[in-house]
């Protein structure tokens, strides 16, 4: 193996399990940190959920903490319709972009604006996803597992790698600009 024609390859695949890897670790201690109760990001991605269901249809809904595990539900007329557990919140999505934008650019001012949008569209992603799974286990519920399990966490990811190519595309644009004029 030819460690300098693969140092860029190897570089990158470093930072980003470092970057992953102290993510995660990160989110673990705040998880811990939190239990038994619920994390702040799952309260507030369930409320922004049930906001946005109450605002787009004729139903009423209402984000409420468990009292018997670190989950919030869903709650229609009295009924629970959806659980949300912290793995719903978003932030392991997040986590993995970060990484790779670290890792594809570093931190430069560019790639801090570009992660904070990257964030944002994916915390909107997740929120209209949640709103999504309600009215999927409200309606269908005999499809909820498969379309959380993989639909949805599909068009998730699928958000993910757009973000990603256009960061890697204005990143090689942006260095065959630069390499030009030198």
């Amino acid at each position: 193996m030819n460690w300098k024609e693969n140092r860029p390859a190897l570089k990158f695949l470093g930072l980003f399990l470092g970057v992953y890897g102290i993510g995660n670790l990160l989110y673990g201690f705040y998880i811990e940190y939190n239990y038994p109760r619920v994390d702040q990001m799952t309260q507030w991605v369930s409320k922004q959920s049930s906001w946005l269901i109450n605002l787009l249809s004729d139903v009423e809904t209402t984000s409420v903490l468990s009292t018997s595990s670190p989950i919030t539900l869903m709650v229609e007329n009295g009924k629970t319709v959806l659980r949300i557990y912290e793995g719903c919140n978003g932030i392991n999505v997040m986590i993995v972009f970060i990484a790779f934008i670290m890792s594809f650019g570093g931190l430069t001012k560019r790639g801090t604006l570009f992660m904070s949008g990257g964030v944002l569209t994916i915390h909107l992603a997740n929120v209209i996803r949640i709103a999504l799974l309600f009215w999927v286990a409200k309606h269908h519920e005999t499809w909820f597992y498969y379309v959380h399990k993989y639909i949805f966490t599909a068009a998730l990811y699928v958000i993910v790698l757009l973000l990603w190519w256009v960061w890697v595309s204005k990143m090689i644009k942006t260095n065959d600009r630069a390499k030009q004029q030198t």
